[in-house]
């Protein structure tokens, strides 16, 4: 796969079994975020993407930003009387996931008031609520502080039944992920369980 005369990503064979947690690592354009849109762009009504920058509406509250997963499963005139009014079914539907991220207390707050953690949340609680039997995620804690970090990662892992995620974090990828898949020079380097990666081979990749 190239853009114009920069190849991306270079003769990739990748097959990911239902259940599976893996981790895209690697240097800063060695081909994860476009590994991680290509997968997405095979099935996306099934997947929900957690993006690095999670495009929220600040002017919004949490509800709406965290319904706007859904925007494409309802009618323009659905959206119209949620956004003035939310119903009691999407209310229903939507409060026992900001009640599961901790954010029950702020549903009807405006993202923009929210701090970067919590902003973040609201990005995993929109792709929660799209649904989908696969989560992927694009470097979901980059910006975060070494707390955040783990609870976010907790939280999406546990959001769907097969996860994927790009990191920078190698220790994050082998505490969270059961397999983790080293991308270099747009090729993948090596493909293995989380616990089989050696220094070596790390060593390798970031050199």
């Amino acid at each position: 796969m190239a853009y114009g005369d920069t190849v991306v990503l270079r003769g990739i064979s990748l097959t990911i079994k239902a259940g599976e947690k893996v981790a895209l690592i690697g240097r800063s354009g060695a081909g994860k975020t476009t590994l991680l849109r290509r997968l997405y762009q095979l099935n996306p009504r099934d997947c929900a993407f957690i993006h690095q920058h999670q495009a929220l509406v600040p002017q919004l509250s949490v509800f709406h930003n965290i319904y706007m997963g859904r925007l494409d499963h309802h009618s323009v005139w659905t959206n119209v009387l949620n956004l003035i009014r939310p119903s009691a079914k999407h209310r229903a539907e939507i409060e026992p996931i900001a009640a599961h991220l901790g954010l029950a207390d702020k549903l009807f707050t405006r993202v923009g008031e929210l701090s970067g953690g919590q902003q973040q949340r609201v990005g995993i609680g929109r792709a929660l609520y799209r649904g989908g039997q696969v989560v992927m995620a694009d470097e979901p804690v980059s910006s975060l502080d070494v707390v955040q970090r783990e609870e976010i990662m907790q939280l999406i892992v546990e959001a769907g039944s097969t996860v994927i995620s790009s990191l920078h974090s190698v220790s994050l990828s082998q505490r969270f992920f059961d397999r983790v898949i080293g991308l270099k020079d747009s090729q993948i380097l090596f493909d293995l369980p989380a616990d089989s990666v050696s220094n070596a081979q790390l060593a390798e990749l970031y050199c």
